[in-house]
This record gives C-alpha cells, sequence and structure tokens, in this order.
C-alpha cells in the first residue's frame, strides 16, 4: 500500500492523507487524491514530485541531475535547502513507521488500510498536541 501525507510545515501536524492500492507513483497518487492547494501555499515535495509545479505554481522540487552532466554548486545548495525545509516531513513518517503500518507490508483487509492509516494520523496529531 503507498501513502501520501500533506504536514503543516510550522507545526509538524498532519493535514490530510492518501493512499492507493499496491505500487502507486508518488506524482500519481497526488494527481488520484484530487489535494488542492491555495495559491499562496507552498508545496515542498521530493524528486518524486518532478512536474507538480503544472498544477501548482507556488511548488518546489529539487533539482535533477543531467544524464553526464553535474549539478552546479547553487543547484546542490537550493536542494540542500530544501531538504533541511521538508526534514519536518521525514520526521512525521518516521514516526508513523514506529506504528509499523508503513514500514512493513501491509497483510491486513485493502479496504481497512485507509481507516487504520488516518487513525493513526489522529494518534500522531493528538500526542504532538498534548507535548505542546
Amino acid at each position: 500500500m503507498k501513502s501520501q501525507l500533506v504536514v503543516n510545515q510550522g507545526t509538524g501536524a498532519i493535514v490530510c492523507t492518501a493512499h492507493g492500492k499496491g505500487r502507486v507513483h508518488d506524482f500519481r497518487l497526488f494527481k488520484m487524491s484530487q489535494v488542492r492547494f491555495v495559491a499562496t501555499i507552498q508545496l515542498l515535495g521530493d524528486k518524486g514530485y518532478q512536474g507538480v509545479a503544472q498544477l501548482h505554481p507556488n511548488s518546489q522540487t529539487p533539482t535533477k541531475k543531467p544524464k553526464g552532466a553535474h549539478l552546479s554548486q547553487a543547484q546542490r545548495q537550493a536542494n540542500r535547502t530544501l531538504a533541511t525545509q521538508r526534514i519536518v516531513v521525514e520526521h512525521v513518517n518516521r514516526s508513523l513507521k514506529i506504528f509499523r503500518i508503513l514500514g512493513e507490508r501491509y497483510r491486513n483487509r485493502r479496504r481497512r488500510f485507509g481507516l487504520r492509516f488516518n487513525l493513526i494520523a489522529g494518534i500522531y496529531n493528538y500526542e504532538l498536541k498534548s507535548k505542546s
């Protein structure tokens, strides 16, 4: 099962979840989920979201290295800056993998994956709110 998260950058809270059946590419799952953002919200994605700028103009993805060439120093620095901003999302992914629903193969009924994933996201948000 493939899942996708929308995380608030400031608080680290999970805003929205989406999931697909089997192996689905990140960008295809984003398009299938039909999650849309207000134009003022900045979308930070990884390399799997190349082309998201056509759907959401206020988005940032890292620059891919062209075949047989190298990235410039400015492109490498921009990728590093984006990675430091995206680390919040990666920490949320790590926290959800502790519940083992994302970290391992899901062997239960597929119908209930979305329900359980949303329940775990709610537990994560509750724990996050109770800490502050």
